[in-house]
C-alpha cells in the first residue's frame, strides 16, 4: 500500500467518518473543528501538528505516532494512547477532554496536560516525571506504581492517590490536595 507524505495541510470542518483520512503521514499540519470520533487511525504518524476543536473520541490508534503533537479544546474520551507508536511519543494537551482514556505504561515526561478534564484516565505504571497539570480535574484517575517523582499537583484537583504504591519523590501538592493523598486511610481532615 502506498503510504502518502501530506505536509503543511489544513484541514477544516471535515467529517473523516463519512470521507475517511488518507493513510499516511502528516507533518506540519492542522486539523480545525474535524470529526475523527471512531476513525481507525492504526498505523497513522502525526509530527508537529495541531487539532484544534476535534473530536477524536473512541479512535483507534494502534501504531499511531504522535511526536510533538498539541490537541486543544479536542475531545478525545476513550483513547488509548498505551497502543500508540512510543518512538518520540510527545503529546501536549490544552483545554482537553480525555476522560476514560488509557497511558498505561507510557513514558509521559514530555507531556503537559492544561485546563484539562481526565475523569478515570489510567496512568498505571506510567513515568509522569516532572508533569505539570495546570487546572486540571483528575476525579476517579487511577494511578498505581506510577513514576511522579517532581510531579506538579499544585493546580490540579480531584484527585486520589496511594503514596505507598507510587513514587512521588519531591512531587508537589498544594495544601487542600493533601486529601487526595490520605482518602485511602479515612480520616477526616478539616
Amino acid at each position: 500500500m502506498n503510504i502518502k507524505y501530506i505536509e503543511e495541510k489544513t484541514f477544516d470542518k471535515i467529517n473523516f467518518t463519512i470521507d475517511p483520512l488518507l493513510k499516511g503521514e502528516y507533518e506540519n499540519c492542522k486539523f480545525n473543528d474535524c470529526d475523527l470520533s471512531n476513525c481507525d487511525l492504526s498505523g497513522y504518524s502525526f509530527a508537529d501538528c495541531i487539532f484544534t476543536g476535534c473530536n477524536v473520541s473512541l479512535a483507534k490508534i494502534s501504531h499511531t505516532a504522535f511526536r510533538e503533537v498539541k490537541f486543544k479544546g479536542c475531545k478525545l474520551l476513550g483513547l488509548h494512547f498505551e497502543n500508540c507508536n512510543s518512538f518520540l511519543f510527545s503529546i501536549y494537551f490544552d483545554n482537553c477532554t480525555l476522560n476514560l482514556s488509557s497511558f498505561y505504561k507510557l513514558n509521559l515526561k514530555r507531556t503537559s496536560f492544561k485546563d484539562c478534564s481526565l475523569h478515570e484516565v489510567d496512568f498505571t505504571e506510567a513515568d509522569l516525571s516532572g508533569v505539570v497539570f495546570v487546572n486540571c480535574d483528575l476525579a476517579g484517575a487511577i494511578f498505581e506504581n506510577t513514576n511522579l517523582e517532581k510531579c506538579d499537583f499544585r493546580n490540579a484537583f480531584n484527585y486520589s492517590m496511594d503514596p505507598e504504591v507510587n513514587r512521588i519523590k519531591k512531587a508537589k501538592f498544594s495544601l487542600p490536595g493533601i486529601k487526595g493523598l490520605l482518602e485511602k486511610y479515612q480520616i477526616d481532615i478539616e
